[in-house]
């Protein structure tokens, strides 16, 4: 069984349908992507995925679970987390106590006990701190953990959120073009940072990205949405030769 089927989803927002029928499969461990043009659909698709959006057709399954239309909390629950393609930091925060945010579904303690300061939230909180800690230091960021998230340079927010994703203990990672504005040393090393994600982890991502090489370089296989609708799916190497891929990307006739 595929960690994540979905099955002929689709949303339309009044008259116009923004996606239409779509079909992915992931498998476990898989660095999946997921392009396009612009406005081809592809945010759309993480938003139902995530419950930001309720599909208007279509089933979501993760792991054998039907989650179609469940609320991002209980989506987030059952083990999908992201990121987004403009940075969604707390910039006040500091950079521990963004990580600890996403440890919040997975460290429970009454209202009481926290405004009390009592011994359970004092442990519990230094297992928080102990567990964020370790997250920072696999991505790098252990050095900075008492700066706020507005101090760190925009390829260290970037690891930020998907460490902040990643405290969720996700079983699929939804990666919204995590290399927008990144220079070409910082895409090469997160495109190792998230191969290292899944294989330290084992989890799945599935990623959005404009930049073909990145997609290419990290991705095992490919779905190519145009206007919503499945266009191409496929490895790499069959994805680039595909001449409707092509036109659909450098123009051409229908």
């Amino acid at each position: 069984m595929a960690l994540l089927e979905v099955s002929n989803l689709g949303i339309a927002f009044g008259g116009l349908q923004a996606v239409d029928k779509l079909d992915l499969r992931i498998e476990q461990g898989q660095l999946y992507g997921l392009i396009g043009p612009n406005g081809a659909g592809k945010t759309t698709v993480f938003n139902m995925l995530t419950g930001v959006y309720k599909p208007t057709e279509g089933n979501i399954v993760l792991d054998g679970r039907d989650i179609t239309g469940l609320p991002p909390a209980r989506i987030s629950q059952a083990g999908i987390a992201r990121t987004f393609q403009n940075i969604r930091l707390f910039d006040k925060m500091s950079v521990l106590d963004n990580v600890k945010v996403g440890l919040h579904n997975r460290y429970k303690y009454n209202m009481l006990t926290g405004i009390l300061r009592l011994p359970a939230y004092r442990e519990k909180e230094h297992e928080m701190n102990r567990e964020a800690r370790k997250l920072l230091k696999i991505f790098e960021l252990d050095k900075e953990e008492k700066l706020t998230a507005s101090q760190l340079p925009y390829g260290k927010q970037r690891k930020l959120e998907i460490a902040r994703a990643l405290a969720t203990n996700p079983k699929l990672l939804l990666l919204d073009e995590p290399a927008a504005g990144m220079n070409p040393n910082e895409t090469a090393e997160l495109m190792n940072t998230i191969k290292f994600v899944r294989d330290t982890f084992h989890i799945s991502v599935l990623l959005i990205e404009h930049d073909m090489s990145f997609v290419m370089g990290i991705c095992e296989y490919i779905t190519v949405l145009n206007y919503g609708r499945e266009l191409a799916r496929g490895t790499g190497k069959e994805i680039r030769n595909n001449p409707n891929v092509i036109a659909a990307y450098l123009g051409g006739d229908d």
